[in-house]
């Protein structure tokens, strides 16, 4: 059964009220992918009645009272993805499409949806029930935070949303924790992964807390202002490691906003129970009158093998919001949950994707991360790949063949993006792993995200040369001889990073027409998302050890040249 969605449904399953309803700008794709399902399932398998609410209009209080108050908590999510970037394109123009909203058409996630949402609730019922904020959208702008669409700091998402709660990053036994201690009239204040707010003169402010620079010291648009948002990010972005974060305290007007240390990431027996809760892999039959779910066509057979990153990439936020420890399934929890979709009615003996936010992440760990939090001063993978890592493709190379053997499947592809430095720093496998893929997991292209080729650049997003990347397309082009076959690489690039500039884009498009032998399409011009580091350097225009000043290109004519610069656009028919 999917979650009840309908009056109708919660009247079958003889509810008089749900437990916790939540509320997601998505549809409701029953999948492990769709994280308001994931934590919905979660909280299900840990006994509560959960029902949800997916995409409610706003233009009254109809939708969101159709179920009535739950009894504990109402869950609010902007979706799958910040909504101002499912909205907009980094030139500010309207996107029309929205491939998680039935149809197609992008009409139903509103502009900055988590605080839309909570609105929308706290006006409909009065009292209300607690209303608790999840989700990437509330995640990353869980402290003050610079908002690229109004060009300004906000205030911590928990205070323009007036919610009670929020909790962030992968938060489902945060979410089940917290709905076991509100059933059972317990104290919560003390629990990981969550955010609230306080006085600023109370007594039950954390002992020991870090304090961050207040609201209006970051949010001042001076000199002054720019440095405590770069003092204020760093001592957030040191405190994100379960094992050494200290609680964090950030004055916002007359009250603090209290960020309790993140939870612990799950073991591997936790992910596996996870993914092996019983998900439908389709979209609720609420959505069937209103068009097909493009997302599905990608997610419904994709298999997630692990969580984390190495990577820290400075304009992405993964590891802000999984963690800079992967963590990967058993194999054989992903082979059961391969059974399970081969036995999908709509299932075609095509598994899409087999693979996380980096595919070729899975399987092996640094063996200092057993015991300790990732190095405070150094990164996995920039400016090359730390020696202690060791990568090895083995057990994804095992995972991948009994996946292609199974009963009923005729083709796995691995879609996710694959780090070419950690295949070259794998001696033993890489060759291997190389051959492997260009045999049997390409489904015509293979991803690659060099991102730049310019040093000053690269070193200003947090990736290492592209000599890796160079070195990978040789090896895949032989594989592709070899094999007899004719496959290609797809190359992701970056235009208007801090620190790049128009002699930069030419220098990179030069690198591509010399070296890759293409004119690039997979461009898109670098949008400053909340809570990375990139981001801070857009927004304060300065270095962040040395504060020396970089290079921002901030005009959309320019941000546009650039662009064009790699893919000139095509005439008008």
């Amino acid at each position: 059964m999917f979650l009840p969605c309908t009056p109708a449904e919660l009247e079958r399953l003889g509810w008089d009220a749900p437990d916790v309803i939540l509320v997601t700008g998505d549809a409701y794709i029953d999948s492990p992918y769709s994280g308001v399902a994931l934590v919905g399932r979660a909280l299900e398998a840990a006994g509560f009645r959960v029902a949800l609410i997916p995409q409610p209009s706003i233009a009254s209080h109809t939708d969101i009272r159709r179920l009535g108050q739950p009894r504990l908590f109402w869950g609010v999510t902007a979706g799958c993805v910040d909504s101002m970037v499912a909205n907009y394109t980094a030139t500010g123009r309207r996107r029309h499409q929205d491939d998680f909203t039935p149809g197609g058409d992008n009409c139903a996630r509103p502009d900055r949806a988590t605080i839309v949402y909570s609105n929308l609730i706290r006006a409909a019922f009065k009292p209300c029930k607690p209303i608790v904020l999840g989700g990437v959208e509330a995640s990353l702008r869980r402290i003050a935070h610079y908002d690229y669409w109004s060009d300004a700091v906000r205030k911590p998402v928990l205070f323009d949303a007036k919610a009670d709660l929020l909790v962030y990053g992968m938060a489902e036994r945060t979410l089940v924790s917290l709905a076991r201690l509100l059933r059972d009239g317990r104290d919560w204040h003390g629990l990981r992964g969550l955010c609230y707010a306080l006085p600023a003169s109370s007594a039950q402010l954390p002992k020991g807390a870090l304090e961050l620079p207040a609201f209006d010291e970051v949010a001042a648009a001076t000199e002054r202002g720019r440095h405590a948002f770069l003092d204020m990010f760093q001592r957030f972005s040191d405190n994100q490691e379960p094992l050494t974060a200290q609680p964090l305290i950030q004055r916002v007007d007359t009250r603090c906003l209290v960020h309790n240390p993140p939870a612990e990431t799950l073991t591997t027996a936790e992910l596996d129970a996870v993914y092996a809760l019983p998900f439908r892999l389709d979209a609720h039959p609420c959505h069937t009158p209103h068009g097909p779910i493009r997302a599905l066509d990608t997610i419904r057979f994709s298999l997630t093998t692990h969580r984390g990153c190495y990577g820290g990439c400075n304009f992405c936020a993964i590891a802000l919001h999984q963690g800079r420890r992967v963590v990967s399934r058993s194999e054989q929890s992903v082979l059961e949950e391969a059974r399970r979709m081969a036995r999908h009615p709509r299932f075609t003996g095509i598994i899409q994707d087999v693979g996380g936010p980096t595919a070729n992440m899975y399987g092996f760990s640094c063996p200092r991360l057993a015991r300790h939090a990732p190095c405070p001063d150094r990164r996995c993978l920039f400016p090359s790949c730390c020696p202690t890592l060791s990568p090895d493709h083995s057990a994804q190379l095992s995972l991948l063949n009994k996946l292609r053997h199974l009963p009923g499947v005729r083709k796995v592809f691995v879609a996710s993006g694959i780090r070419p430095d950690l295949v070259e720093a794998d001696a033993r496998c890489g060759e291997r792993y190389i051959d492997a893929l260009t045999a049997h997991h390409v489904s015509g292209q293979l991803k690659l995200a060099p991102e730049h080729s310019e040093a000053r650049v690269l070193a200003a997003m947090g990736k290492p040369d592209v000599g890796s990347t160079l070195r990978f397309k040789e090896r895949f082009d032989a594989a592709n001889r070899r094999h007899g076959l004719k496959q290609f690489l797809t190359y992701y690039f970056i235009a208007a990073h801090p620190g790049c500039d128009l002699e930069a884009m030419r220098q990179l498009r030069h690198f591509a027409q010399t070296h890759l032998r293409l004119a690039p399409e997979q461009v898109q011009i670098f949008t400053p998302t909340p809570s990375t580091w990139s981001t801070a350097l857009y927004y304060t225009g300065l270095e962040p050890l040395t504060r020396a000043p970089v290079h921002v290109t901030r005009l959309i004519r320019e941000k546009q040249e650039q662009k064009d610069l790699l893919t000139p656009p095509r005439p008008a028919p």
